[in-house]
Parts: C-alpha cells; structure tokens; sequence
C-alpha cells in the first residue's frame, strides 16, 4: 500500500471534545479565537500585532542570543531570532517537555508541524517574517514523565532521584543509559550517528535544557527553529503584573472555572486550583497556597505575607512559576504568537483558557492539531496487501478489525441481521393480533420475542466464534501486523522513540516528514518508508 492519510475524526484515536473541535461545531466556537485556516492568520497577524507590547522584542532576542551563546547556530536561526525584532515578525511556537532523547515520536511531530506552518504562511503573507518556536518546559518537576525512552520495544529508563525543575538537573548518571543504548544500536553508519548525538548532548553538556537545546538544534537547526527557555528574570519581569494579578485577585481560578462549567458535556483536561502558581527554586517547585491572609509554599516552612510576596515578585519574579493553565498565558505574552500547535491533550486544556485571556486583554491564539503520523516498511505495507487490508481497517480496534476480517474471508453467512428482521415482522404480526384479540398475551410475546432474538444472537457469536477458528491463521497474521504498527495496541507515536526508526531510515526520516507533512489539513498521516 502506498502513503495514504486517515482523517483525525475517524481514526478512533481523539476524544470527542477535539473531533467537535475539528468539524468546527458550533457550541465550541465560543471558546477559540479564529480556526487555524490559512486566511484566517490575516486578521489574526493585525489583531496580535495591535495587541502586542512590541518592547518585550528586544529582551527576547538578547535572551535567546545568550542562551544559544554555546551552542553552533545556524544562519537559518541566527536569522530568524534578529528578525523577531521586527515589529512584522511573528512565531508559530509548539512546547514540550524535556523527555530524554526526546521521548516519544510525537516530540519530532509536532516541530515538524511547526516549521512546515511557519513556511506555508511565508509564502502566504510575503510581508510578515514568521519563526518557528520550540518552547522547552524547562521549570516542569515531573521527572517521572520524561525519564525514560523506548527504542523497538525496549525501554530505557534514567535512574536518578531528581528534585525540582528538571532543565537544571544536571546530567550525572545518563552515562548508564548511553552505555545500554549503544549496544542495542549496533555498529551501522546511522547508529554511530545516533550514538555520537546522544553523546553530545546529554554526556557533554551539564544540565538536561542545555542537552535538549542541543539535541533539538542539532535535528532541526538547518530549518531555522528557534529554542527558547523562558526560565529568565529579564522575561519573567513581563509577566510581572499578571503574576501580581493573580496574587491578589486569583482571577484565574474564576475564568477558567466559568468556562469549564460551560463545557461540561466533555470530558475536562485540567482543573483550576484557586491560586495557579508555583514557587521556584533549584530544588523544588512547590505551590503557592493562600490561606488565612497568608501566601505558604507547599511543603516548604516559606510563608509571605501580601506585602512580602509582592515585594519577591519585583525583586525575583523568576522563582514565580506559573501552572499548566497559566503557562499559556506566559507564553503569548512574550511572544508575538499567532498559533499553538499541541496534540490533542493541549488543545483541550487551552480550550478552558479563551475567557482568561481576555479578562486581561492578551490576544488568544490560534489552536492547531499537531500532525499525527504512522510510519511504516515497505515489507508491513506488503503483508497488509497480500492479508487484503487497507490502512483504514488497521486503525480499527483490534476486536473490532478480527472481527470484520473473519466475516471478509469467511465463505459462512455470519451475518444474522435478515433473520432479525424477519423475525421482527413476524412478531409485529402477532403484536397487530394480540391487540385486536387479547391484549393480555401482550406481556408473553415480549418475552418470547426477546428469548428468541437473543437466540439468534447467541448462534450468531457462537458461528464468528467457529469462524475465527476456521481462519486462525489469518486473524494471527493480521494481529501480528496490526500490533507492530500500534504497540500495545495504542499510537505508534506515543510509545517509540525517533531512533527506533532513523537507524532504519536514516536521514530521510526527517526530510519526508518535512516534505509530507501538512499541519493545516488535519489528517493522520500514513508514510511508508
């Protein structure tokens, strides 16, 4: 089978909040700024450029200056982060945290998204300067969730007790895993170069940012993409008064709620706690509880009082962290941002935020998808052909998938819907009867009915069952395919890392998802390779 696309709506994989999101439906509409359509960035460009305190462009450009001071920069990125001076440069930007050797596929996904996006709109808006940010979630303190990777199948796990944000845990200990990896990667040409990367980052450089500064530049650089951590007194200073906002009036906690009681048909991502910040420190990152007229940090002996937690917010605004919900916030005060692109988790949690951001007068940014794809071998595509299946029938579950195959092949009628219909009109017969002789019989014809549909149902189960058996060569064949291409039975991209496929592929594993990908047309993409 060639390369093929399954629309997001139908591929079984996105919850119902983000497929209504996609189809643009109605009662969402309310809670996103402009639907991510190429014609629609125009009037989103002139409503974040009015909107937008253009003097935070100076401090962003020093600050990513100096952060890329040791790392080999690209004429690509140098250009772009001078051009974020210009007050007609706008970012795309996507974020993630600090997974080790980036994690799960999705990471390399969704900065692809992001440079493909910022490209099209240059062609779009020749007029306008657009750059691709990856914000790295370097104050996360869930170490939990990025210590580890899988490479085909085996997880590699860092064994350290990590305290604090993790883009100042220092690298000690990684050797360990380096070591591992580099036996399961062999001795090829694109093996040394996954080894000589991992290297590179995590063994010679000393804390986990700057390693994933250098591993994202070092895969995407040539592209221009621009990296940033935002850990910075001189940024955090920006965000001085919506810090000091939400301080004294948790306004938060009262938007976000408004607009979760409004969507409540859905499934809710992210609760708002009544203060939506943490304080900071090498150590910890604790949050900051209000109680009794007095500000606590969590788990720490630190209390302020409201004088006190002011006068440290103008003195070390950068040991104020915000949380899930107003880290967005931070964002796009920052940046002059157009769009954020994130998986499906994100979106549903930016969309708690619109009302937010308005209450304070920050332009809301556009919400965008990031691609999805399933990356597959010539010789899986050629089993899935001579098994008779397409890419649509591998994205169905698994029971569901055994299911429609054993009726595909199966010569036996498995299908019983004529006799259910059948006996239907037998019985609305006897119904028609009853009520015209005696309406007392009406209670026994349910339940004989009901006995003898069920009947039916059960030679129907016990004949697929007899089926599957027949063909149990087939179905095995077909699970053993299926569950390569969705391990565990989930998303490929959720669960194996980029180098389980580049020392396979090689190089043009990023340049045919740069070339194949397309973020605006919302479509899970099948790439063969």
């Amino acid at each position: 089978m060639p390369n093929d696309c399954v629309s997001y709506q139908s591929s079984g994989f996105f919850t119902s909040l983000i497929t209504d999101y996609l189809n643009q439906n109605e009662n969402l509409k309310s809670f996103y700024n402009r639907f991510p359509l190429l014609d629609n960035f125009e009037q989103q460009i002139h409503e974040k450029h009015a909107n937008f305190d253009h003097t935070t462009r100076a401090i962003l450009v020093a600050t990513l200056l100096e952060q890329y001071k040791n790392c080999s920069i690209s004429e690509a990125t140098r250009t772009n982060i001078l051009t974020l001076k210009n007050d007609q440069t706008f970012t795309v930007t996507t974020g993630h945290q600090l997974n080790i050797f980036t994690g799960p596929l999705y990471f390399i996904y969704k900065i692809c998204s992001t440079i493909i996006l910022t490209n099209q709109l240059k062609l779009r808006y020749p007029k306008q300067h657009f750059v691709p940010i990856y914000w790295m979630a370097t104050e996360d303190h869930d170490f939990e969730e990025i210590r580890y990777f899988s490479f085909k199948g085996k997880k590699f796990n860092w064994n350290k007790d990590a305290n604090g944000p993790v883009g100042k845990l220092d690298t000690k200990g990684i050797e360990d895993v380096f070591r591992l990896f580099s036996l399961e990667l062999g001795q090829s040409d694109t093996a040394n170069y996954l080894k000589d990367l991992f290297e590179s980052s995590y063994l010679k450089h000393n804390n986990l940012s700057e390693a994933t500064r250098y591993l994202a530049n070092a895969l995407f650089s040539k592209y221009g993409l621009v990296i940033l951590d935002a850990e910075v007194p001189e940024l955090k200073s920006a965000f001085i008064p919506f810090v000091k906002k939400e301080i004294l009036e948790q306004f938060s906690f009262q938007k976000v709620s408004e607009t979760i009681a409004q969507l409540k048909p859905y499934t809710i991502q992210v609760h708002p706690r009544p203060l939506n910040l943490f304080y900071l420190s090498d150590h910890f990152r604790e949050r900051i509880i209000y109680e009794d007229g007095i500000y606590k940090v969590n788990n720490t002996d630190l209390t302020f009082t409201t004088n006190a937690i002011l006068n440290e917010l103008e003195t070390h605004p950068e040991q104020f962290s915000p949380n899930v919900l107003l880290r967005p916030l931070y964002q796009e005060v920052i940046l002059p941002n157009l769009t954020y692109i994130g998986g499906g988790g994100e979106l549903a949690y930016w969309l708690e935020l619109k009302a937010m951001f308005n209450s304070v007068n920050i332009t809301f940014p556009m919400l965008l998808l990031r691609n999805s794809v399933l990356l597959a071998t010539q010789k899986q595509a050629a089993k899935a052909d001579k098994l008779g299946l397409n890419w649509h029938d591998l994205f169905e579950k698994q029971a569901q998938l055994l299911t429609h195959q054993t009726q595909k092949v199966s010569k036996t009628q498995l299908d019983f819907s004529a006799l259910k219909v059948q006996l239907n009109h037998q019985f609305k017969t006897l119904y028609d009867l009853s009520n015209k002789t005696d309406a007392s019989f009406l209670g026994a014809l349910k339940a004989q009915e009901a006995k003898q549909m069920k009947g039916i149902e059960n030679l129907e189960k016990r004949m697929l069952k007899a089926q599957k058996k027949v063909h149990e060569e087939h179905l095995k064949r077909v699970k053993e395919l299926q569950n390569q291409l969705f391990p565990l039975q989930g998303l490929q991209e959720r669960q194996d890392n980029f180098s389980s496929f580049y020392v396979e592929f090689g190089p043009i594993l990023l340049s045919q998802l740069m070339e194949e990908l397309q973020p605006l047309a919302h479509e899970f993409k099948v790439l063969v390779f």
